[in-house]
């Protein structure tokens, strides 16, 4: 499967006014791709769209809401209107209510599931018939390590995730069988230093935290725009993430422990934050339409990103480690019969 580079690619990023989906737009923009980005902020749009013209590339906003199919399919529309194709969706939008489940209440768990799980199907939807007329093209879908593995008072934003990972496992399998060349790729980060703990819905008591550490969003648009032209079925974002898919493949019982005794305080901060204060669950926070939250003093490198976008210094680097093993397995048995 090839696709284009980068600089003769039309990218939509949805979700785009804040967050991963504003870093990428911004990484597609230094490559020179031509852009239009979507989200509910129009004034993070409009900001958006000025700095991507700032850096030379072209953008197109749309406002549009994820769970109204029709306006997720004009985002597609504008994109072929604009530039007469689509070469790359990448789909950001979620968002969560961090309480326990007895605590969320019904119609909040059931947006968490339209904006992240139903919204994401909507993009796909949106994008797939013109990414077929082009006979080749990538879906980037944003998911989550915590679509493998959930945590306590995210019900809802994990059953979201885990929706998103069965829902791209089906669809993938489609196109194979259709023979289309269409790379569909989910990226799935640990904690994102985003301003996503500021706009969500908090029963707490105070500001929720992701489990740390965290990865900068630079680290997932890296992912994003590495996969739009490396044909990529799961990106992990954060080493975190690996060691976190690893154990839950391992022992998901002692994952369980461990959440039960440390998953509960990992997710509060001391900042005492209301039900009532603003969430954009509903509504977008116009305020918060930046690429970093508040999380920076606690974020940290990946060694395991670099590797994956380096798959033959990887692969020689476990080769070499698997060749050491060996020869000091051999040493100690020789040493052992003298």
């Amino acid at each position: 499967m090839q696709l284009k580079p980068i600089d003769q690619q039309v990218v939509v990023v949805v979700g785009a006014s804040s967050g991963i989906g504003r870093e990428a737009a911004l990484q597609f923009a230094k490559h020179k791709a031509k852009l239009v980005v979507a989200a509910r902020s129009e004034s993070g749009l409009q900001s958006l769209v000025e700095e991507i013209r700032q850096l030379g590339s072209e953008a197109i906003a749309v406002v549009a809401d994820v769970t109204v199919f029709d306006q997720v399919k004009a985002i597609a529309d504008r994109a072929v209107e604009a530039y007469g194709r689509l070469d790359t969706w990448v789909h950001t939008p979620a968002t969560g209510v961090f309480a326990s489940f007895e605590d969320t209440k019904p119609d909040e768990f059931k947006r968490v599931i339209d904006i992240g799980l139903t919204g994401q199907a909507y993009g796909a939807m949106a994008a797939l018939p013109h990414l077929k007329r082009e006979g080749r093209g990538a879906l980037i879908h944003i998911s989550s390590v915590l679509g493998r593995r959930s945590l306590p008072l995210q019900s809802s934003y994990c059953s979201a995730k885990h929706g998103v990972e069965g829902f791209l496992e089906a669809l993938r399998v489609e196109l194979q069988h259709e023979k289309i060349p269409i790379s569909v790729t989910s990226i799935l980060p640990a904690s994102v230093n985003t301003p996503f703990y500021n706009n969500v819905l908090t029963r707490l008591g105070v500001k929720p935290s992701g489990a740390p550490p965290y990865y900068e969003p630079s680290l997932v648009a890296d992912a994003i725009v590495y996969t739009a032209t490396h044909p990529t079925r799961d990106f992990l974002v954060g080493d975190v993430a690996r060691v976190t898919d690893l154990l839950q493949r391992l022992s998901p019982s002692l994952v369980d422990f461990v959440l039960a005794n440390v998953g509960y305080q990992l997710q509060r901060t001391s900042e005492p934050k209301s039900e009532d204060a603003p969430n954009n669950l509903y509504e977008p926070i116009p305020a918060n339409d930046k690429v970093e939250g508040d999380f920076g003093n606690l974020a940290i490198p990946s060694i395991g990103d670099w590797l994956d976008k380096n798959p033959f210094l990887k692969w020689g680097a476990i080769m070499s480690t698997a060749t050491l093993v060996f020869l000091a397995t051999q040493a100690f048995k020789n040493g052992g019969k003298t």
